[in-house]
């Protein structure tokens, strides 16, 4: 099997790497020149292009673009693809991909690989980064059963651990553990820069230690990435901020009114349900 990589940054170049280990043979398109030279240096592809017509050959092309650009970039590959290619994406937003990519190419698979790091780009892809890692795939009833066993085997080959389900579903799930955060850490930051004391502005800003950190890592990512989880999943993100909007304005009528056991009961609960969320 020829796979096809879109898009030659961190996990397209991480599944570039892992799948060229296991013996296939891997065709990158980017957009940039560089890109194509430093994939072919770093042994995530066999050959690289700026032209989507390397990938004539694939059989099995991964569109690791940002979510914006998975159906344009679809439809600029299509006239290169064999009839029986499939496609797969990578994108955190799911239903309106797999609803927009079904009416002009039903030989697709929707995918979601749900690992990353910090940083970005070709020059930090990975071994191994998608081993013991969620994979999980939503195909819809038109979705062919083959096309989906094939995406299935390759994923398990990255060593992840691959999960099924409704694309409506994967957007809820991941609006609460993936996109909410990066909002709710968004605004922690910009709320921690508005206190009209600079010099208490400049002190916290030195004491900031793990705690705060930790908290807001994800408000700090990359903007474009946040700005298109918002846009794509515009009412899941908006139900999920409802809720926590809710869950905050209930902690200052409890501290308004003193209610301090009530506030240690809350996160006696918070303690016990973080676990249920914590990869063993």
């Amino acid at each position: 099997m020829n796979i096809g990589i879109v898009g030659l940054g961190l996990i397209g170049g991480s599944i570039g790497l892992d799948l060229r280990t296991l013996g296939y043979r891997v065709f990158g398109v980017s957009r940039r020149e560089q890109t194509c030279q430093k994939a072919i240096a770093l042994g995530v592809v066999d050959e690289a292009s700026l032209e989507l017509s390397l990938l004539s050959i694939a059989d099995l092309v991964f569109i690791c673009t940002p979510i914006s650009s998975i159906i344009p970039t679809l439809k600029q590959l299509i006239p290169f693809l064999s009839s029986s290619a499939i496609l797969t994406d990578v994108g955190s937003v799911k239903t309106p991909i797999v609803e927009g990519v079904g009416q002009i190419w039903p030989n697709f698979v929707g995918g979601h690989p749900m690992a990353g790091k910090a940083e970005s780009g070709i020059e930090v892809a990975q071994l191994g980064l998608f081993e013991n890692r969620p994979y999980v795939l939503t195909p819809n009833e038109n979705t062919p059963l083959e096309s989906v066993e094939k995406v299935e085997a390759i994923a398990r080959l990255l060593k992840s651990q691959v999960y099924f389900c409704d694309p409506q579903e994967h957007d809820r799930s991941v609006a609460w553990i993936s996109h909410l955060p990066v909002m709710a850490s968004a605004s922690l930051i910009v709320a921690c820069m508005s206190d009209s004391n600079p010099t208490v502005v400049k002190l916290a800003q030195k004491l900031a230690s793990s705690g705060f950190h930790d908290t807001s890592r994800v408000g700090g990512g990359n903007p474009e990435l946040g700005r298109m989880m918002a846009q794509y999943n515009r009412l899941e993100v908006l139900r999920s901020l409802y809720s926590f909007r809710d869950e905050v304005d209930g902690f200052i009528q409890l501290i308004e009114q003193e209610d301090w056991q009530t506030i240690e009961e809350k996160l006696r609960y918070t303690e016990q349900s973080r676990r249920l969320f914590l990869k063993e």
